[in-house]
């Protein structure tokens, strides 16, 4: 069965406290629900991979690489790819009172400074992975978002070898990064499973750039754009 696509529902977050573990007790985090907007076409930066060039001064996005989740006239919602908080994907679910079954090293990764106390998923859709319900909405391939506690302690409980886990999201308005676009703060990659689950955060920015034939030593800082 096919899974919904990013703009076929739209659905609360219901936030969870966060208690037990000391690493995480600082976190208030919501779950429950997933980004989307219902609309009619599907935006060509859908499911594209956003570069920071060096004038974007904004230092929340200083070589960052954003996966477009969602994009359409009105906003647009990405997350940060290669950007790390300090907590283990482990401690996250001890203190949401559920197991955490894959790697001890696994860490969460900050998806952007948006609303950093929400929580949202990637993963690949492969024949092992067994989530059940339709809070999963598939990016491209077998490339899946959601932000359902549901879907999380299901992954948690039996996690995919291709698993990211973000607080936070990078948020636009309407024509805010079109205008960042036009500006030249931002090139636009093609997105590869690659890129989101094998390549190093500190490797990631030089890794996309090369792959579009670009040398990161060639780029030229012209007047900033916060």
């Amino acid at each position: 069965m096919r899974r919904p696509s990013i703009g076929d529902r739209i659905g609360p977050s219901v936030p969870v406290g966060v208690g037990r573990s000391p690493a995480a007790r600082r976190w208030l985090v919501a779950f429950g629900g997933c980004y989307a907007a219902p609309v009619t076409a599907r935006s060509e930066l859908c499911a594209s991979l956003l570069v920071a060039m060096p004038q974007l001064s904004d230092p929340n996005f200083r070589r960052s690489v954003v996966l477009v989740v969602h994009h359409d006239e009105d906003s647009t919602f990405g997350l940060v790819l290669n950007r790390e908080v300090d907590l283990s994907v482990r401690e996250l679910c001890e203190s949401l009172e559920f197991s955490w079954k894959g790697p001890v090293d696994a860490d969460v990764s900050w998806g952007g400074p948006v609303e950093s106390n929400t929580g949202w998923l990637l993963f690949q859709d492969d024949l092992d992975t067994e989530v059940e319900g339709d809070q999963v909405s598939q990016i491209a391939g077998e490339l899946c978002f959601a932000g359902s506690m549901d879907v999380l302690r299901q992954l948690a409980a039996r996690p995919p070898s291709d698993l990211r886990i973000f607080l936070g999201y990078a948020g636009w308005g309407g024509g805010q990064l079109e205008s960042e676009l036009a500006q030249g703060a931002w090139v636009v990659a093609p997105l590869s499973p690659e890129v989101v689950f094998d390549v190093p955060c500190d490797e990631m920015w030089e890794h996309v750039l090369r792959g579009m034939n670009i040398d990161p030593a060639t780029l030229i800082s012209t007047a900033g754009i916060h």
